[in-house]
């Protein structure tokens, strides 16, 4: 069976971030799907290892290629960059969030060079951020740069319902402004050529609806009428398999179904709760639109239960295995 080489930074080293590196690499489900690499550093994980009562060899390595990937090993690309002693867990610290710069910046450059097929990226908090002097707001904020990409593209699947973003951070007043015909029509086209790189060929996409009942034909709001629709005729005179607006109580419970592959949902909460509803855990971030796939918990630092050994390890699992199941396609299609 392939298995992907995927890339893993730490994350926060204040936060949960190790420890769910160590846990979901104690699960044989990740060893029998991907060839992971932790990119990190050594100490923190073995403190995180004594909160969890996990119990691995950590092989450091500097060559992807000559990684020893079984059951009970954890490869690390040790950037030895916490001064341990001084690390806080729970608390916001300069050093901390440096320390995760510097763990995205070299799984982004592993990537770019094709060492590794994906990378499945951990908490990292913005406040640390802010005090180690990293000037970007989140992951796809410093993905984007890092690869000169150009608004790389969000998806959350849970199970097999996949969800695509119109919007993401703005407010519900100005993702209502943006939803205009031509920002719809581009998102059709980029959501179906994502569907395409991640190996579904020909998918169905549905659009939401952004009023209550999509409008009702205008009762209830008119951006169905003179935006949305409109989108959604141009792209199927283009040939993309769209269909929509489609009323957003109903949309997502359909394609979980199967009834589409994915949904472009309008605004960042619309999707957001369709998908954490359905299992909050096993929702996934995955990055399109950049040279290479990433997928994401979706879940904070969690500084409040860091060092306990509490937090779960199952989005981390789930990331990787996504990250290992979308890879060989998505570098086919790139490459």
């Amino acid at each position: 069976m392939h298995r992907s080489y995927i890339g893993i930074p730490m994350g926060d080293p204040a936060g949960i971030g190790p420890e769910i590196v160590v846990k979901a690499l104690a699960n044989e489900e990740v060893h029998n799907t991907a060839k992971p690499v932790v990119i990190g550093d050594k100490k923190t994980l073995q403190q995180a290892m004594k909160f969890c009562d996990v119990h691995l060899e950590i092989n450091v390595i500097k060559d992807i290629k000559n990684g020893n990937y079984q059951k009970g090993i954890l490869n690390l690309i040790d950037l030895e960059n916490v001064e341990i002693e001084q690390l806080e867990m729970g608390t916001v610290q300069g050093m901390a969030g440096k320390a995760a710069f510097d763990y995205i910046k070299k799984s982004v450059e592993l990537a770019l060079a094709q060492e590794v097929d994906a990378i499945a990226t951990t908490p990292i908090n913005k406040e640390a951020f802010k005090a180690g002097g990293i000037n970007y707001i989140g992951h796809t904020e410093v993905l984007e740069d890092l690869t000169n990409s150009k608004d790389p593209l969000t998806m959350f699947q849970v199970y097999d319902l996949r969800v695509f973003f119109l919007s993401r951070h703005v407010s519900l007043k100005e993702a209502c402004e943006i939803t205009t015909k031509e920002r719809v029509y581009d998102y059709i086209i980029r959501c179906s050529e994502a569907l395409s790189r991640l190996g579904i060929k020909n998918g169905k996409l549905a659009v939401a609806g952004l009023n209550p009942h999509s409008g009702e034909h205008g009762l209830f709001g008119n951006e169905e009428v003179t935006e949305i629709a409109p989108a959604i005729v141009k792209a199927q005179e283009a040939g993309i398999d769209v269909v929509g607006p489609v009323s957003a109580d109903s949309v997502f419970y359909f394609a979980l179904k199967g009834s589409y592959d994915a949904v472009l949902s309008l605004y960042h909460d619309q999707g957001h709760i369709a998908t954490k509803m359905v299992d909050f855990e096993r929702t996934i971030s995955i990055t399109n639109n950049m040279p290479f796939l990433r997928t994401s918990v979706d879940h904070g630092t969690a500084f409040d239960i860091a060092g306990t050994g509490k937090a779960s390890e199952v989005s981390m699992v789930e990331a990787i295995r996504l990250a290992a199941l979308y890879a060989p396609n998505f570098t086919a299609a790139v490459y």
